[in-house]
């Protein structure tokens, strides 16, 4: 059967990693619970246990599952209707050697469980430094807008003027929190180990005949070969689904910020302030040939609007477990795990397409700002001739008067705002003429959004990417396929 009659979910076709899939991959999955299994032989028998070297020797050589073995494992598991026990059957026909000792005093959660935790491991080491690159990316862009004036919107209407680094900033401390909480859950992942079928270690203390610090010893040493500095301390038939909701809650954040900082840019595109890159040959709309239409952000938008949405489904499968562990968790997690971290690297993908390649009109920023700049300079108008001995009273309504008449004109008959030119005809404002241009100056309004950007970008945000320089050295900007 072709590929293309059957369904694919788009996050494999269209917009995730290859290194992302292949994490999640069956022949990742089914090998890694080759490779716990390995791991398992080779510490029961430095341990004491009566594991024959031919049966490690033969485990190792076929580490991982081949077509074939998926054909035999599917075989058994339609026989037995149970997967783990289908791949220890199917690595016992290649490791005949190693038959009776597979598995040897692990439950299903050995294999499953630790495999998941080493998915996870994987996943948040493959993301952390895709943020990272995002984050230096508006750095960059920051740096060199930090002093360019820009409308600032509240309630989405006209405010004062920040610039436009520093609304980059903005966005940078947001994902700079989400690098934080990820970093975080990352280095307090820690491994299931050996932990018998309710975490009572009962098969094992029987195996080791009693010997309770073996199994300290068995667990040290399958955390040293898979990578994590210790094991859960409490662990019932599985590590508990409070881990996968940490993780969630930390990675399914970044939803939220990619959606808030897309519909920014999102918006500014309409105003025509800032676009996302648009290739050469792209088409906008099918109908309407002249359209630019900002379809990367929106699909960030989409993307990021299903993975902030999961933190739900995996609160949901931790709070319905009963006592040592119930099966509801066991084919929603099958899908919520993957589904979120390729949502999250399909995201990073385009974001960093997205912040390396923004597009600025600065005569269109400039305009906006002329627009709206002649409302905020009267307070200094109005001080400039209280300078010259004129009444504050008098001038503020001089200026109320002619603001509204220029509001009219912009308002009513979508004309641009000529207060200036009104205030330069009015006698009474004569003692500042000469002031007027140096009055509405743009980068008297931005306050301190300059210094603002150097010492954020500069300090903290160039510190947290000192630990991913040799990751961003070699980091191309992400090119998306479709």
């Amino acid at each position: 059967m072709s590929s293309f009659d059957s369904y694919q979910t788009p996050l494999s076709t269209r917009y995730a990693s290859k290194g992302m899939m292949e994490i999640f991959s069956a022949r990742t999955r089914h090998s890694t619970w080759r490779q716990l299994w390995i791991w398992l032989a080779e510490a029961e028998k430095e341990l004491g246990l009566n594991i024959s070297d031919e049966a490690i020797e033969q485990m190792r050589k076929h580490a991982v599952v081949t077509d074939e073995a998926f054909k035999v494992a599917k075989e058994y598991e339609a026989k037995f209707r149970h997967d783990v026990m289908a791949h220890v059957h199917a690595f016992g026909e290649d490791a005949p050697a190693a038959a009776g000792s597979i598995h040897l005093g692990a439950t299903s959660c050995y294999v499953t469980d630790n495999a998941d935790l080493i998915f996870i491991q994987r996943a948040l080491d493959l993301i952390l430094p895709k943020i990272a690159k995002v984050i230096q990316n508006l750095q960059q862009f920051a740096l060199k807008y930090k002093d360019m004036p820009v409308l600032g919107f509240t309630h989405y209407q006209p405010a004062q003027l920040i610039t436009v680094g520093k609304r980059a900033a903005q966005w940078i401390q947001e994902l700079m929190f989400d690098l934080e909480d990820i970093e975080t859950v990352r280095e307090r992942l820690q491994f299931r180990g050996a932990q018998g079928t309710t975490g009572s270690q009962a098969t094992f203390l029987e195996l080791f005949e009693g010997d309770a610090d073996k199994i300290v010893q068995l667990n040290k040493i399958l955390c040293q070969k898979a990578g994590f500095p210790s094991t859960y301390p409490i662990s019932t038939q599985t590590y508990t689904r409070k881990v996968d909701l940490r993780v969630a809650n930390a990675v399914c954040a970044l939803g939220a910020t990619a959606e808030r900082i897309c519909g920014d840019i999102r918006h500014l595109a309409n105003l025509k302030e800032m676009e996302e890159p648009f290739e050469k040959s792209q088409i906008g709309s099918s109908a309407m040939a002249y359209k630019r239409n900002p379809m990367r952000c929106e699909r960030i938008t989409a993307l990021a609007r299903t993975l902030r949405g999961l933190p739900p489904n995996f609160a949901n499968t931790f709070s319905a477990q009963w006592f040592e562990r119930t099966l509801d968790d066991s084919a929603i997690r099958r899908m919520n795990i993957p589904e979120m971290f390729l949502l999250a690297d399909s995201i990073l993908l385009a974001m960093d397409n997205v912040t390396n390649g923004l597009v600025l009109y600065p005569s269109v920023i400039r305009a906006r700002i002329d627009q709206e700049l002649p409302f905020m300079a009267t307070e200094s108008i109005l001080m400039k001739l209280a300078s010259h001995g004129v009444s504050r009273q008098d001038a503020h309504e001089e200026i109320r008067v002619l603001s509204h008449q220029a509001s009219a004109v912009v308002k009513q008959e979508g004309g641009r705002n000529d207060l200036l030119e009104r205030i330069k005809k009015a006698e009474f404002f004569k003692p500042v003429w000469n002031d007027l241009d140096s009055l509405v100056d743009p980068k008297l309004f931005i306050g301190n959004c300059p210094k603002i950007v150097e010492d954020y970008c500069n300090g903290e945000v160039a510190e947290k990417l000192a630990k991913y320089e040799t990751a961003l050295a070699g980091a191309a900007t992400a090119q998306l396929s479709i």
